[in-house]
């Protein structure tokens, strides 16, 4: 007989598991306290567990864990990572779970350790010893920053399944494709000096001017040249997120950064937008001879466009309930597709609680979650 903890047991450990991604090493946790409770969980039910350490990751882990023999069959998959928290923003601490009006609040209840529990909760009944093909969990590292967990295991190709899907706030809606991520830091170096003197210097600041004049010309471009309907935002956007430059009102600036996102489309490559931006760039980086650098600040997320009308999402979709749908935030879906299989993002809880202070699941998810992945499971490895 399972010894596993109950539903909230196994939220409430998950989330007093502090696993914090940062790409500042200060604010970075190690990942290891959730991969070790998902792999005496996964191990007590039967599931052979394997935990590499993720290369490049300060030394996290993913956990693969499996069971069922022959091949194809499903693989569910979710991130063991959270976002950093807001101090002060949080009416608790975010390390500890609250039940208040029919809500679990935490950090990760939503997005997205709570979904490895409702997993667990799944399939404590389930005949695991009738799967006539495998299933198989994934648990990654630093989805919140590099999704080098999911690039890895996708590297990898250690399962071949049928079938994913990845476990995000969805409201239970079947998501089957998504934009992409791509973040640059645009840097003006000139050259620094008395602000009653223009010429004796070069305002950074100006020649920022100038760049973002272009940058805007950019943005135009693949708004009027780009389209997909089915996106709410049916065209790649880009945000200026981030600007400084300068110290002092009466001194030349010396130094000025630009922060930008872009969000690609289906079919566009990163590195297609990175050359767009270089190119846009080019005459004003002429001018200004080794004035102006371009860089990535974080290592971005590809686009994933699955299909609509494969066998796998017309399923999913009549088993939840709730018709397919894209959206314009990124996942892991494009690493897990890699691996030959028909994927989605399906998960409890909305997108909207994410990376929020006072996170929280709404109860009404729990026992339709659980159901769902029972229903998904029965197809894609017992039937």
């Amino acid at each position: 007989m399972s010894t596993l903890p109950d539903l909230k047991s196994c939220f409430t450990q998950l989330i007093a598991a502090p696993s914090v991604s940062a790409l500042d090493a200060e604010d970075d946790m190690s990942n290891h306290a959730v991969i070790n409770l998902l792999q005496n969980w996964f191990s007590e039910l039967g599931f052979d567990c394997e935990t590499p350490t993720v290369e490049d990751s300060r030394n996290k882990q993913n956990l693969i864990a499996r069971i069922g023999q022959g091949s194809g069959g499903l693989l569910l998959a979710g991130h063991t990572d959270t976002v950093p928290f807001d101090e002060g923003r949080w009416s608790q601490s975010p390390f500890e779970m609250i039940e208040k009006d029919n809500r679990w609040y935490g950090l990760g209840t939503c997005d997205m350790k709570g979904f490895f529990a409702l997993v667990l909760e799944a399939l404590k009944d389930m005949p695991l010893d009738q799967f006539k093909r495998p299933l198989t969990i994934f648990a990654s590292a630093d989805e919140e920053t590099t999704m080098s967990g999911a690039k890895a295991f996708a590297d990898s190709k250690a399962v071949a399944p049928d079938y994913a899907v990845i476990g995000e706030p969805t409201s239970l809606k079947p998501v089957y494709m998504h934009k992409g991520h791509l973040a640059q830091g645009i840097r003006v170096i000139g050259r620094s000096g008395h602000s009653s003197d223009p010429a004796r210097g070069l305002n950074a600041i100006e020649v920022m001017h100038k760049v973002i004049s272009q940058l805007m010309k950019l943005k135009q471009h693949l708004s009027e040249n780009y389209r997909e309907d089915a996106f709410t935002v049916p065209y790649p956007t880009m945000n200026f997120g981030h600007i400084h430059g300068g110290d002092a009102a009466n001194r030349i600036c010396g130094c000025c950064d630009l922060h930008l996102d872009i969000r690609p489309l289906p079919g566009m490559e990163l590195a297609e937008l990175e050359l767009m931006v270089l190119n846009y760039l080019s005459d004003i980086s002429k001018e200004y001879l080794g004035s102006i650098s371009v860089s990535t600040l974080y290592p971005g997320a590809e686009s994933f466009a699955g299909k609509a009308d494969n066998p796998w999402t017309k399923l999913v979709a009549e088993l939840s309930g709730n018709e397919a749908e894209v959206v314009n935030y990124s996942t892991e879906a494009p690493y897990i597709n890699k691996l030959g299989c028909q994927t989605l993002v399906l998960g409890p809880g909305s997108i909207n609680q994410a990376h929020q202070p006072d996170e929280f699941i709404g109860l009404e998810y729990l026992t339709p979650t659980v159901e769902l992945i029972k229903k998904m499971i029965y197809h894609a490895c017992i039937k």
